[in-house]
């Protein structure tokens, strides 16, 4: 049996924390210019929520080359809520993040960056993370912390079979989540039908 390889992150990824905060401050909810990524954007399905994304006017994003996101980019939180992350799909490629952020690029053949988002947001890393957070009024991580982080990697057909998986319980909870939604709207109808009739 192949062994996992050990490695820690910085091995594997580019990591790159977000602009400064005053880079970002002509952000608006106009609904022309590039979206910014900020960790109340961040799922805890491990998703963008896009539908309220706030923008940069496209003269100031032009300065933020940087920082621009590409498919399978991972956005990890390292300021305030500590390791929500999100894997990039390819609707959001081109977009920024928050400073409060890290972007985290696989630049390594040996790991999935599907494989990888999933490693981090696993229970045992998001604790590594909290154990080596800096103190302080809000705790963080910096680059030299998060590359540092261990990583375990198994040989590339055993991380497709992981991450195949896991996009088999995604769509069956998401399949949940709807049927939830739905009926809680006919409840809601249904309640409002019954008090108006008096």
């Amino acid at each position: 049996m192949i062994e996992n390889e050990h490695l820690i992150l910085r091995e594997l990824a580019e990591i790159t924390p977000g602009p400064s905060g005053s880079l970002l401050d002509k952000l608006g909810d106009e609904p022309d210019g590039v979206p910014v990524v900020n960790p109340s954007d961040i799922t805890g399905w491990n998703e963008v929520d896009s539908r309220k994304l706030r923008r940069l006017p496209h003269d100031e994003a032009g300065r933020l080359e940087r920082f621009t996101l590409q498919r399978n980019d991972i956005v990890l939180v390292r300021q305030g809520s500590l390791g929500k992350l999100a894997l990039i799909g390819r609707q959001l490629a081109g977009a920024l993040y928050n400073s409060s952020c890290a972007k985290v690029r696989v630049m390594d053949d040996r790991v999935l960056p599907e494989y990888l988002s999933l490693y981090l947001s696993s229970s045992a890393m998001q604790d590594e993370m909290l154990q080596r957070a800096l103190p302080g009024t809000v705790q963080s991580l910096n680059s030299t912390i998060l590359g540092d982080l261990p990583v375990a990697v198994p040989p590339l057909d055993r991380q497709h079979e992981v991450v195949a998986v896991i996009a088999d319980i995604d769509e069956l909870a998401l399949i949940h989540r709807e049927t939830v939604d739905r009926l809680g709207v006919l409840k809601r109808t249904l309640l409002d039908d019954f008090m108006s009739r008096g």
